[in-house]
């Protein structure tokens, strides 16, 4: 059977019709977009053929009335937006505009939480009320990490789904490593019944890319200019960790207890590797993709405008690149890898496994286990502290050390907005004295008029003889 049948064109690019692999009698119509190798077909909802014929003249007008006011003519769920975005971001990695783990990170949103929320919802239905709804809905509806944000009850089918949609994301992790799954990963719900709250950053990263989706519609005409959502509810921002001067001292001298305490070759030289990792992250303030693309070429000795011995490193990461520089001490801290690693050449990566092909995960149990052996693992706000960490630790000592916001932020790679942001609070501390001045128990120190007597007296003394052994000659 046909699937076009009783076919009859009313004017040039508007066709009324019957479909033949359907059991009702309905009428649709099919209307060409003008300028446009594209057509559109809509269901007319009626088996009378004169009232067929005015909806498909309706549905003509209305076509030309959007195209003359640039209302967007096909309707498209969210959900095709959100791969069609998604393969365009596939297409830059593989470009190198931004990083391989940068597309893993959004389809894991889009077909997570953003596919239960306004998967099958059209995108032209999208507004402020299910904009500014989102984060309501997130927590409500699913499961955080980190206990510090709060925890809530949750019914046992909750519990269960929470558990089935880990069970389900390790799969897959699994599948990515390139593991073969021989039976389906089981999660049991928890007891307890209750469940941590997601967390504001959370909230805020998965909206980014939920802007960043329907922006993407705009920019293809799916929907109007005005369906462009920029400002993001106010939530609260989490100050990023970092280990004091002193707990960084602690992870020094643990770090070379904690290698001397295994006698295993395999884990001598993993923890070697993890301990000066770490150092050189602390030295450089290098971000951990930076560290997984550095090679031994990148590496190049050189002196400052003293003559002093330091290290220039070439990094890329985040689609982007740049020159830092490290002390001599960074040198030393790269050679003792090294001297240990069995991947040497120039394009060979610097942290590798001990077999010599690039680490994937840049130690991150092997950094676990060093600060749960420091007792480090979990800094002031209760976030257990992860690789990042080194990198604030970096921007943390060296504001306190009075550097320039500038440099700084050309060293990391970075704003100066970025370092504001996140670091303002280490001007606090570093001109405390400004701040705490005119309160009660607190003066400024006061100049030392004897001393400074002293030393007038002394440039005087010292001026006045070399003006007599100027004189001699």
């Amino acid at each position: 059977m046909p699937f076009v049948t009783d076919k009859s064109e009313l004017k040039p690019g508007l066709v009324l019709f019957r479909r033949g692999d359907v059991d009702h009698q309905m009428w649709y119509c099919r209307m060409k977009i003008p300028k446009a190798d594209r057509y559109k077909t809509v269901s007319l909802k009626t088996t009378d053929i004169e009232v067929a014929r005015e909806r498909a003249f309706d549905q003509d007008a209305d076509i030309r009335f959007r195209l003359k006011h640039d209302v967007p003519v096909f309707n498209h769920p969210f959900r095709e937006v959100g791969r069609e975005y998604l393969l365009m971001q596939e297409a830059r990695a593989r470009r190198g505009e931004i990083s391989a783990a940068r597309p893993r990170k959004v389809r894991a949103i889009i077909e997570g939480a953003l596919d239960r929320y306004v998967g099958s919802t059209q995108v032209h239905l999208i507004g402020d009320e299910l904009w500014g709804s989102y984060p309501a809905w997130r927590r409500e509806n699913g499961a955080g990490r980190n206990r510090r944000n709060g925890v809530r009850e949750v019914t046992a089918d909750m519990a269960q789904a929470f558990a089935d949609t880990e069970a389900e994301r390790r799969t897959k992790v699994q599948q990515t490593l390139g593991i073969r799954v021989l039976k389906p990963i089981e999660v049991k719900p928890s007891e307890e019944r209750t469940v941590p709250f997601i967390s504001d950053s959370t909230i805020r990263l998965e909206m980014s890319i939920f802007g960043a989706v329907m922006n993407y519609a705009i920019k293809k005409r799916y929907v109007a200019a005005s369906q462009r959502f920029d400002e993001r509810p106010k939530l609260k921002t989490m100050r990023r960790d970092e280990f004091t001067l002193e707990e960084y001292r602690k992870l020094h001298t643990v770090g070379r207890k904690w290698i001397a305490e295994t006698d295993k070759p395999s884990s001598i030289w993993y923890r070697t590797v993890t301990y000066n990792m770490i150092l050189i992250a602390c030295n450089t303030g290098m971000r951990p993709a930076e560290m997984k693309n550095l090679r031994w070429r990148d590496i190049m000795p050189a002196k400052d405008r003293e003559g002093r011995e330091i290290v220039v490193l070439f990094v890329q990461g985040k689609g982007k690149s740049r020159k830092l520089v490290a002390p001599k001490s960074v040198g030393e801290y790269l050679e003792r890898i090294r001297v240990i690693s069995k991947a040497t050449e120039p394009e060979d990566r610097v942290f590798t496994n001990v077999t010599g092909k690039p680490a994937i995960t840049l130690y991150t149990s092997l950094i676990a286990d060093l600060l749960n052996e420091a007792k480090l693992r979990e800094g002031t706000q209760g976030v257990p502290r992860s690789t990042y960490c080194f990198r604030h630790t970096y921007a943390t000592l060296r504001l306190q050390e009075g550097v320039d916001v500038y440099f700084l932020a050309e060293q990391m790679g970075t704003s100066v907005h970025m370092i504001e942001t996140h670091y303002g609070h280490v001007n606090t501390i570093k001109h405390a004295d400004r701040v705490l001045q005119g309160m009660t128990g607190w003066e400024l120190p006061q100049p030392d008029y004897t001393k400074a007597k002293a030393v007038k007296a002394a440039e005087v003394h010292d001026r006045s003889k070399g003006g007599q052994r100027s004189k001699v000659r």
